[in-house]
């Protein structure tokens, strides 16, 4: 018989930019690759079985977007953690010094010198809050403001708002993008998108092979939040015009978890057939604000990526 090629499986990858260094996961695996101060990249690789997996009900079409985007949330922290941990080390061992003997770096052992499970829960909390208020909050705020002037418009009140969110993103993009460490993690996500167009077109994964490609990707989180601004519009005219404010706002947060189960699915589709026209239409506006969170990365970048790749395919 002769011999034939073997096909490579086709996995969905995904993946996330950490301090730096990158996230990828495929299917029940994920690694974590970081380049630390003194050059070294380290690669952490676990499995995490999604609960989608463990139970048909939240495996669900619509259903399972809810579970996927709090999984991705708990796995992107756990994994800035660690990449945070790695710049740590090198800089505790400095401050340490040559001098030190192993009695006392016995004794250094037990100080606390990583961050942990309450810096984490902290960190997602203040986080979360943050983001209502600043894409929940003042996007209502503002078509509050005109309210008067609407004659009871639903849709323009919720126009108002849509639009209000999208500028409030554009102008914290931008605004971000001016810290250097914001720049560095926009270059590992490009970084991230270039390794895994480079890996689904089946090219070797080299810097040479991998630099060529493009760093915006149809299935990036940012294509995410604009499906679900999109959404919310849609949805929040069922919320009634003259409702009391603080109730808009928590029905609206209440609607967000059916929002991310059918975006997520959007994506999901549209990731699939990424070379249709109708895909290529609706991911557009994705790709463009994509143009704010990523940077063409450099090699040694494009390497930790390939790295934290290539230990999950």
């Amino acid at each position: 018989m002769s011999a034939k090629k073997k096909k490579k499986p086709e996995l969905m990858v995904g993946g996330q930019a950490v301090m730096e260094g990158v996230l990828m996961r495929t299917g029940d695996d994920y690694a974590v690759a970081v380049r630390r101060p003194n050059g070294r990249i380290i690669v952490k690789k676990e499995k995490k079985i999604s609960l989608t997996k463990k139970n048909k009900i939240l495996g669900l079409p619509f259903v399972r977007g809810i579970i996927v985007l709090w999984e991705t949330l708990l796995l992107g922290y756990n994994a800035l953690t660690f990449s945070a941990n790695q710049s740590l080390k090198d800089e505790k061992k400095k401050e340490k010094g040559a001098e030190k003997g192993a009695k006392e770096k016995k004794k250094e052992k037990g100080r606390k010198d990583e961050l942990g499970t309450p810096e984490l829960v902290i960190t997602l909390a203040i986080s979360i809050a943050f983001a209502l208020a600043l894409f929940k909050f003042l996007p209502l705020l503002i078509a509050t403001l005109f309210q008067k002037q609407l004659g009871g418009s639903n849709i323009l009140f919720n126009i108002i708002d849509g639009v209000s969110k999208f500028i409030i993103l554009i102008i914290y993009l931008i605004a971000i993008s001016f810290m250097k460490d914001v720049k560095r993690l926009f270059q590992y996500h490009g970084a991230e998108h270039k390794v895994v167009h480079c890996y689904e077109a089946d090219k070797k994964l080299t810097v040479e092979n991998v630099r060529q490609d493009s760093k915006a990707h149809p299935r990036c989180g940012t294509t995410f939040i604009l499906v679900v601004l999109f959404l919310s519009i849609i949805f929040y005219l069922l919320i009634p015009f003259n409702m009391n404010f603080w109730l808009k706002l928590l029905i609206r947060i209440l609607f967000l978890p059916v929002i991310a189960g059918i975006a997520y699915e959007w994506i999901k589709i549209t990731g699939k057939h990424a070379d249709k026209l109708w895909s290529r239409i609706l991911i557009a506006p994705g790709l463009l604000v994509q143009s704010l969170t990523t940077r063409e990365p450099d090699d040694q970048q494009i390497e930790v990526a390939i790295r934290a790749l290539k230990a999950v395919v």
